[in-house]
């Protein structure tokens, strides 16, 4: 409680200072060495400006950005109009070239530090569309009693509340338009303070909306939700309890898939199953892998956290063998269903825990792989690594969303099992936000 006085004291009697801003740090704010070290949301590196400290640490400080006395030749008018409310985006202000440039530095340095490696040649970033990408988000709702309503949107930057948001300019149509509508969806029903959270996934032929509800809809709160998804064209599902408890409010079930066109390909994936949120970029991204993993059609993959099959059908089209591994079982489960859907013989996938070493006495593992396919979640892929370098493939493509466990995992490669980082690059899969994608390509040396 004193600590709590004093920081509102010392806020309270802060007067604005004026510094030059050296970087960015990982959220996405300007960094100001003015004495004591203060983060400034909005802030751009290189511009001179004004700046309020607010909440303060024992290593650094909260700070409000003032005025922008000297901008960045990079500063750009934000289209959003809730940007620096909404969380959902964090550099809109800063044209995207640069944004790409910041990612690939934040990769170089991570590799730098922490693995003490550089790659021998850096790849073209991979880019496309900046707006109106992202056909998979979970959404917050809330009914705000001062306000009167239901705000519908990301959570808010600085705080834990949900943002009051119109529109949407990341999201795929018709979701982008949708978060008004939906709020006054939510507002009219019974149970509008009972449904705190909104899923949206977004496929080639339909769009579904997944309802948390804590508490169970009545027949008016049925029809609303029915006429909400025939005007709005829409498909509706409510989820009372897990992941796999969902009951659409409609007799007809939406289907949900996506194409790689490049590969003949059309995977289905479920209204909560995990898919790159970037459809353009994805499509960008597996073809690249195919491309830079050299197969023939005698060459056998490995593609380890291979979800419903995004690699390792695309990888099945053009070598001997694809074997895709898995620890969800739901997933794996559809990954066969594409398989099947696809014709594809030569894809098969297997159920196993990827956050323990595997045993090298699994029968589908002693079949041998010459190339392997790392797609990690955020933690990486640290428990596969002796596997895969006990294999001995002839190349590793390494699929990263967080530069360190990338760094971690690589530097293990490099320094424990004598693999040669080849090439790295960053894929522009969430433009405007500080989520770095990247890929590494690793062989022998």
């Amino acid at each position: 409680m004193r600590r709590s006085r004093m920081a509102r004291a010392a806020a309270a009697t802060a007067q604005p200072e004026e510094a030059a801003v050296l970087a960015l740090n990982h959220d996405g704010e300007g960094v100001v060495k003015s004495g004591k070290t203060a983060f400034v949301a909005g802030a751009l590196p290189g511009e001179r400006i004004r700046y309020l400290r607010g909440r303060r640490y024992r290593q650094y400080d909260e700070a409000r950005l003032v005025e922008v006395l000297e901008p960045s030749a990079q500063r750009v008018v934000p289209r959003c109009a809730h940007f620096g409310v909404c969380g959902g985006c964090s550099l809109q202000h800063l044209e995207p070239a640069e944004q790409i440039a910041v990612k690939q530095r934040e990769v170089a340095e991570s590799l730098l530090r922490i693995a003490q490696v550089e790659p021998e040649r850096w790849f073209e970033p991979l880019t496309g569309p900046v707006w109106n990408y992202r056909r998979r988000a979970r959404l917050g709702a809330r009914y705000v009693t001062k306000k009167g309503r239901v705000v519908v949107g990301f959570r808010e930057r600085a705080a834990p509340y949900v943002a009051d948001c119109q529109r949407c300019e990341v999201l795929v149509p018709p979701v982008d338009a949708l978060l008004e509508p939906l709020a006054q969806l939510i507002g009219g029903l019974s149970i509008r303070e009972r449904l705190p959270q909104i899923e949206v996934a977004v496929g080639e032929r339909a769009t579904v909306l997944v309802l948390r509800t804590l508490a169970a809809p009545d027949t008016a709160d049925r029809e609303a939700l029915r006429a909400f998804e025939s005007v709005h064209e829409v498909k509706i599902l409510l989820q009372a309890g897990g992941p796999d408890v969902l009951e659409p409010v409609s007799e007809r079930p939406a289907a949900l898939d996506y194409a790689l066109p490049e590969f003949d390909l059309e995977l289905g994936f479920g209204p909560v199953d995990f898919v790159q949120v970037n459809e353009a970029m994805n499509r960008l991204l597996v073809g690249r892998a195919v491309e830079l993993l050299e197969l023939g059609p005698d060459d056998r993959v490995l593609d380890l956290f291979c979800g419903l099959g995004n690699f390792t059908l695309a990888l099945a089209r053009r070598a001997a063998q694809a074997t895709g591994v898995e620890g969800e079982a739901a997933l794996v489960a559809r990954a066969r269903d594409n398989a099947l859907r696809n014709g594809l013989a030569n894809a098969s996938f297997q159920l196993a825990n990827l956050a323990t070493p595997l045993e090298p006495t699994l029968p589908w593992l002693r079949t041998g792989f010459n190339k392997v396919l790392l797609d990690p979640p955020r933690a990486g892929a640290r428990e596969m690594l002796a596997t895969v370098a006990a294999l001995g493939p002839e190349l590793i493509l390494y699929i990263s969303c967080h530069p360190g466990s990338l760094a971690r995992d690589v530097g293990v490669l490099v320094s424990e099992y004598g693999l040669k980082l080849r090439a790295a690059g960053v894929v522009d899969m969430f433009p405007h936000t500080t989520h770095v994608e990247s890929i590494a390509l690793l062989g022998p040396a």
